[in-house]
């Protein structure tokens, strides 16, 4: 047999297994897993906007470091609360339009509405209302953020349940995730801080909410298109064969869902930890005190999107042959073993010293790390995404309820009272050495006070939550091998209820 043959014959046996995958799993096609994660950019442009809503709180609408914080904090809590019951009117939802285009076109409606308002008038509104107003528009924004986080994580388990397919779903999430913060970063890092001079001017947050608006209107609806066909009852759970929801089930599910219970303390330790270390004051901190150069944050951003890219093709290959689970513990390890190196590099080297016009051991050692280690830690993202999908069908498979929209909140919700804490927990950290009325800016003059903070926000922190992960990751059991065994059994239900129904109108 000659090397054409060969090539010929694995082309056969690559169609073969494609087709048989077809039979057994609800497949997504290539441009819908393609365009579908492009809804994210709306999600993150959003979070991104009000990654800088702190500076507008206290800068232009005059309220104190640690007021703005504990309002930040108290609004998320608050909303947090009513995330399940937010997922349980979503799962119950079986409308002509299906779960998510409705639910991701109401998110954009009450987020793009909350921060026009917040940005273009709270500074306008009387100080004895001022703080009323700022709560009232940030509780709509979260709740807006709850059902966009909802409901594009519906999206994800409905649109495929192939445990090839989601490691790649979940790469592509985090390669335009990526993206987008890139764009974002440069954007904001060095261009609107340099067109106005940092956050003290009302434009800048003006020409950036708008910029938000625009972009995540425009990606949402990309979203809804990709989802349109997927978006219908027979794609839920088992299909009609699945047992309704009720609201005495939400505590069973957590209870009895030691996978969810170990997804959890990974996922919203990590979420915490890289809320932290991405926290706009934090990257003034890193960058513009530290390293002494404001401008080198966007600039490290733009060359890290080819590496970054090809790590996470890496993972993804890595994570379709041995699994999410595989992949997020490795990627996990990676994470803290270069950001260990990059703590010593920092600690003992001199940071003044990476710049991009001198390419000395600290600029490249520092680029390498950097780099590398964002890479890594977005392969250990991009892997948490389809390990959530798998949960929810590991609950499908063994209460016969499909409930995504319930799973997904009850983590949003875990996931919300602890993530909140980002901003309080850094204007309290900040506030005890010394912040108490304003945050540091890129004017701030370095100490080792804010030398040690800065390490303690951006890398100590993270190394904690990924040891947590690695953890809890020992006690999470579904593997590729145990998924594909899930997988199959839900896709015979489905299939019997068919048979059924096939039977019953012939007769």
């Amino acid at each position: 047999m000659d090397k054409r043959e060969k090539r010929k014959l694995t082309k056969e046996q690559k169609v073969a297994r494609k087709a048989e995958r077809e039979r057994k799993y609800r497949r997504a096609k290539t441009w819908q897993m393609s365009l579908y994660p492009i809804g994210g950019f709306g999600h993150n442009a959003f979070m991104f906007l009000m990654g800088i809503v702190a500076y507008y709180a206290t800068g232009i609408v005059g309220l104190g470091t640690v007021i703005a914080s504990f309002i930040i904090t108290g609004s998320r809590v608050l909303d947090g609360i009513t995330d399940p019951l937010i997922g349980l009117i979503i799962d119950k939802t079986k409308g002509k339009y299906g779960k998510v285009r409705p639910t991701i076109l109401i998110a954009y409606i009450l987020m793009s509405s909350s921060t026009l308002l917040l940005f273009f008038t709270n500074h306008l509104i009387p100080e004895s209302f001022g703080i009323i107003y700022f709560i009232l528009l940030y509780a709509i924004f979260i709740f807006g953020y709850t059902c966009s986080q909802v409901g594009l994580q519906i999206g994800n388990n409905i649109i495929t349940n192939d445990p090839e397919q989601r490691p790649v779903f979940g790469i592509l999430t985090m390669i335009y995730t990526m993206l987008f913060y890139t764009i974002a970063t440069i954007y904001l890092s060095m261009y609107l801080t340099g067109k106005y001079g940092g956050y003290s001017e009302i434009g800048l947050f003006h020409e950036m909410t708008i910029f938000t608006v625009v972009l995540a209107g425009v990606a949402y609806g990309l979203g809804i298109l990709a989802i349109a066909s997927k978006d219908r009852i027979e794609n839920f759970g088992a299909g009609k064969n699945t047992v309704p929801l009720k609201l005495k089930d939400l505590w069973p599910i957590l209870k009895g869902n030691r996978p969810l219970q170990m997804y959890i303390v990974a996922a919203t330790t990590d979420k915490l930890s890289l809320q932290i270390h991405g926290n706009q004051i934090v990257n003034v901190m890193f960058f513009g005190i530290v390293i002494g150069n404001y401008a080198l944050m966007g600039t490290t951003q733009a060359i890290a999107m080819i590496p970054n890219i090809l790590v996470l093709i890496f993972g993804m290959r890595y994570a379709m042959k041995f699994g999410s689970k595989k992949g997020y513990v490795g990627a996990t390890w990676s994470c803290l073993i270069t950001y260990g190196l990059l703590f010593l590099l920092l600690w003992l080297g001199d940071p003044t010293q990476i710049r991009m016009d001198n390419f000395g051991f600290m600029t490249i050692a520092f680029l390498l790390l950097f780099l590398v280690g964002g890479a890594v830690r977005y392969v250990a993202s991009g892997l948490s995404m389809p390990m959530l999908m798998d949960v929810i069908d590991y609950n499908t498979y063994k209460t016969e309820r499909y409930a995504p929209g319930v799973i997904s909140a009850v983590y949003s919700f875990i996931d919300k009272s602890v993530s909140s804490l980002q901003q309080t927990f850094v204007g309290l950290v900040l506030a005890f050495i010394g912040f108490k009325s304003v945050f540091p800016d890129v004017d701030t003059p370095y100490s080792d006070k804010i030398f040690w903070t800065t390490m303690f926000l951006s890398i100590g922190i993270m190394m904690l939550a990924w040891t947590a992960s690695l953890i809890a990751m020992k006690f999470y059991k579904l593997d590729k091998e145990r998924m594909a065994e899930i997988e199959q059994e839900i896709e015979a239900r489905r299939n019997e209820i068919t048979e059924k129904d096939k039977s019953a109108v012939t007769n």
